[in-house]
């Protein structure tokens, strides 16, 4: 049986390519992260592929290595399981260290183990067992090494941890549970005289305190400090700070002039460079990378970043890959982080420590960290959380986007502790307990439109919720953030919002051998913005344009229009000056529908911005060039200093009516349509195209082109309202024959005219005396309208997709038409569950509501069906969203749709956000309507063109 393989060649290598004289150097046991491992050998006690010794990768969590069991920290209570498996792993592995290493001070650090570790070295305990599976720890192994021989790493893995409250802090939790060294492992080789440790308080004047723990330090010791800015050749003087002789625990301070401040629109970074020097001779240099900034936390008023009182746009994140579990790499958190920085974010909060490499990230492209100490509605004992919080903090005290401590989560803190985070901290962030009302700050969680009493409406805390807007299947996150925003942004008090959550948490499943691999457990962790490998939701649009640093006025482009808009700055920090804008005018062409055709850029020209300071609001004009009304629409797009899109607004130039008139072919042809009535039928018919209305309902019957039936049939159906045909006319004229329908009730009147080129039009009048013989009670009027409009059957089975100008691309709901714009959108057909269709996750999904629908052409296997409307406004639903599958909890996935396929709507269902409608705002909330006497009624006029082309 083998035990271990031996590295030592390997190994020695590595010594010998990154020894350097002074500084310490890290050595890795383990791959850098997942994507590089290194094997280990390994044995699991329970589940897949267990006890049996064999060979895993490192780091890795052991389930997605094919070990162990997979378990969802809800096992408890909605998947109503047993108590899971306690799997433990045993790893080994085989290093040497070369003789010249035998003076000098050698720690093993492990990034991250879940969940109770013990470390051997050459069977003797590096030190006690750790505790706690988000946490760098590090032991001092210097007396347990063997030089110019081999060393043998054992190490005990527990999944389940023998402290039942390191448990319910971290397994009892909504989130996967797993085991194993998911992050990586290596030995630091420090000389016998050195700098252990580094806490700076770095602030934006350019002062620096920092906190040194000091090993083995010589009598007559200096400190040398000098800044090199990351990006900059700028050069700073370098101070000398002499030291106390032998004291471990010292503070420095030195000062330097013209620094840049970070902040997280600006993200300056210096590396700070410390010799320590004994005699003239350096014996240790520690290099940090640092951040300028000052911060200020004032009870019932606010929290300033440099003088500037801050909101922070932020998100929830937890640190996961699809298929590696907790182990990622520096390439994800940068992926991550900069699709934070592309929703117009500059925030991020966690449940417990996240990866090193992503925490850089954010102080290089600039996000605010809330750093939580984990304790998920459970917090650990004293002795424990005392610590992980001094590990915690240890770690993470030098990065400048880490503005505050987060002890546990909805009641996962132990308030004897909260004191741990100060001693080591020199920056004395504030420390909050998410969700609760505590020392000045409240977080309240999931807060309503209405929130009040002594919180948001009456309150005198600072007001930020660490969670809002939760975002299960397509619900939440952008459905109703516009209203939620604009009233929390009234109060001097609010400080900012994180929403719930960046990702839907599905993990690849090397256990299952169906069609289903990704594993959400339903709804439980389907939470996201983005899905399992960051594919973009409707919603990430639309918080991308609500959280826009540049706001744009309401405005309508008419003939009067002089190029002027009115933009606000919703930056902290930035003037609009650094920031381009460039707007661009398009042309459709008259049978864009009909070919292949894109849209064609007519002018495109950049917008001058002078001065607009954070927080104003002024006019911004181009000149309106002279082609300008031959274009279809106007887009501004709008990149930040560093070239990241802001957001791309679009305005119609025109008329709804304009574009049918202009976008449906016309034929001249001469008299040709002809109408038949009978008493259940009336026939309306040309060359071209044949349409048969049941004269009772006024509903179609059947349509016929060239080719054969157009399945287009039983509408125009009422949607929201009741309407009963009292009478039907008919008439021909030279260009069409026309047929009238006459309705008590919400439609007034549906007429039909098809013209001698078989072009179809639907004109119809709702609400024009409708309380006469209508059925109705009087709540219609006044009361709530949560869907209005007329709908038709069409089958959805060889539909191919859609080619349409509104706003796209992305399906909406009533509280959720930010995010898309005016333009040609183009989508294939596609069954996309959002939340749910991980195996085939396709965005934009087909199905839904589509907003401001102006002109489409539906493919299918049959022929191509177009449709015009000529009325602004009008939402087009395109079938019906499926429904998930896998739910495991009582869930409201989306709104009831009206009955058919094919809808022509003026009024769509807003979607819940977590709670129900009514606590949401008043976008969420249906509308109504009166009907007075005199009132010419609610017009809709749609245009078919079904006929063989």
């Amino acid at each position: 049986m083998r035990f271990y393989k031996l590295k030592a060649l390997c190994l020695l290598f590595l010594f010998a390519l990154t020894s350097q004289a002074q500084e310490t150097e890290n050595i890795y046991l383990s791959g850098k992260d997942f994507k590089h491992p290194v094997t280990w050998d390994f044995m699991c006690t329970d589940g897949y592929n267990s006890k049996l010794w064999s060979t895993i990768n490192v780091p890795s969590n052991w389930e997605l290595e094919g070990f162990g069991e997979y378990t969802y920290g809800r096992w408890y209570k909605e998947l109503n399981q047993d108590e899971p498996s306690k799997e433990e792993g045993f790893y080994k592995y085989k290093f040497s260290v070369p003789q010249k290493y035998k003076n000098q001070n050698v720690t093993i650090v492990f990034g991250g183990s879940m969940t109770d570790t013990e470390v051997k070295i050459n069977g003797k305990l590096a030190g006690p067992i750790h505790q706690g599976g988000f946490y760098e720890f590090k032991y001092d192994i210097t007396p347990l090494i063997n030089y110019n021989g081999e060393n043998l790493l054992e190490v005990h893995v527990s999944k389940h941890s023998a402290n039942n409250t390191v448990n319910n802090a971290e397994r009892k939790t909504d989130w996967w549970l797993f085991g194993g060294i998911y992050r990586p492992v290596w030995l630091e080789i420090a000389p016998n005289s050195y700098i252990k440790h580094v806490a700076v308080d770095a602030k934006m004047d350019g002062s620096l305190k920092a906190n040194l723990n000091l090993v083995n330090l010589p009598d007559n010791s200096k400190i040398e400090a000098l800044i090199k800015p990351i990006g900059s050749n700028e050069i700073f003087k370098t101070v000398t700070i002499p030291l106390k002789n032998k004291d471990t625990h010292q503070i420095i301070s030195a000062q330097w002039s013209n620094i840049k401040p970070w902040n997280p629109e600006s993200p300056n970074l210096y590396t700070l460079t410390l010799n320590l020097i004994s005699e003239g001779k350096t014996l240790h240099t520690s290099k940090t990378k640092i951040g300028f900034r000052t911060l200020e936390f004032l009870k019932k008023d606010g929290i300033y970043v440099n003088g500037k009182k801050i909101i922070m746009k932020g998100i929830n994140r937890h640190t996961i890959w699809p298929e590696s579990g907790r182990s990622t790499d520096k390439t994800i958190s940068i992926l991550d982080v900069n699709l934070i920085k592309d929703m117009n974010m500059n925030a991020v909060r966690f449940h417990y420590p996240p990866d090193t490499h992503f925490l850089e990230a954010c102080d290089s492209l600039g996000l605010f960290v809330l750093n939580e100490v984990a304790g998920w509605q459970n917090g650990y004992d004293t002795k424990t959380g005392t610590q992980l919080i001094k590990e915690t903090v240890q770690r993470d005290v030098n990065h400048p986007s880490v503005i505050i401590w987060d002890h546990g989560n909805e009641g996962g803190w132990n308030y004897d502790i909260d004191h741990v985070f100060h001693e080591y901290d020199p920056q004395k962030r504030i420390v909050i307990h998410p969700w609760s009302d505590f020392d000045g700050w409240d977080t309240h969680h999931y807060p309503t439109y209405l929130t009040g009493m002594h919180r948001f409406n009456n309150g005198e805390n600072v007001f930020f919720p660490t969670e809002f807007m939760h975002g299960t299947y397509d619900n939440g996150i952008g459905a109703g953030l516009e209203d939620f925003w604009t009233r929390y942004k009234q109060s001097p008090l609010f400080a900012g919002g994180f929403m719930w959550a960046m990702l839907d948490e599905a993990v690849l499943r090397t256990d299952w051998t169906g069609e289903q691999k990704y594993d959400s457990k339903g709804n439980l962790a389907s939470d996201g913005v983005l899905g399992p490998h960051r594919e973009k939701e409707g919603s990430f649009f639309t918080v991308k344009e609500v959280w826009s640093p540049i706001q744009f006025k309401e405005k309508q482009i008419t003939s009067k229009f002089d190029g002027s808009f009115f933009v606000t700055n919703d930056y902290i920090f930035t003037n609009l000056n650094t920031c381009k804008l460039e707007y661009r005018v398009l042309k459709a062409s008259a049978n864009i529908l009909y070919t292949n055709d894109k849209a064609e850029v007519i002018v495109s020209k950049p917008i001058n911005i002078e001065n607009i300071e954070p927080g104003e609001t002024r006019k911004i004009q181009f000149d309106v060039p002279k082609n300008f009304f031959e274009g279809d629409w106007l887009e501004i797009t709008a990149t930040d200093k560093y070239g990241r899109e802001i957001y791309t607004w679009s305005w119609p130039i025109h008329k709804a009516s304009y574009f049918a008139n202009k976008l449906i072919n016309v034929e001249n042809i001469k008299k040709e349509a002809k109408i038949d009535k009978t008493d259940s039928e009336i026939q309306l018919s040309c060359k071209a195209l044949t349409l048969v209305l049941h004269a009772k309902t006024g509903q179609i019957i059947k349509i016929k082109n060239q080719k054969g039936n157009v399945p287009f049939t039983n509408g125009p159906d009422p949607v929201g309202m009741k309407a009963e045909v009292e009478n039907v006319s008919v008439k021909e004229t030279k260009d069409a024959v026309i047929c009238v329908f006459k309705y008590a009730g919400g439609i007034d009147t549906a007429t039909w005219t098809l013209y001698n080129d078989g072009r179809l039009k639907l004109e119809m009048i709702f609400l024009k005396n409708a309380g006469r013989n209508s059925g109705f009670d009087g709540a219609f009027f006044e009361g709530a309208i949560n869907q209005f409009g007329v709908t038709f059957n069409f089958p959805e089975d060889g539909v191919k997709g859609l080619k349409w100008l509104g706003n796209g691309p992305y399906h909406v709901w009533k509280n959720r038409i930010k995010g898309t714009t005016l333009g040609l959108w183009e989508k294939d057909y596609n069954t996309t569950v959002t939340g749910e269709s991980f195996e085939n996750l396709v965005y934009p999904e087909f199905k839904g509501y589509h907003a401001n629908f102006i002109a489409g052409n539906l493919k299918t296997n049959k022929g191509d069906y177009k449709f015009f409307s000529e009325n602004d406004k009008l939402f087009l639903r395109l079938f019906t969203p499926d429904l998930p599958k896998h739910a495991v909890s009582k869930v409201f996935p989306q709104p009831r749709f009206p009955e058919g396929n094919i809808s022509f709507m003026y009024e769509i269902p807003a979607m819940r956000a977590f709670k129900p409608l009514d606590h949401q705002g008043p976008e969420s909330q249906p509308t109504n309507i009166r009907i007075k006497s005199g009132d010419e009624g609610i017009p809709m006029t749609l245009w078919f063109d079904f006929r063989d082309n």
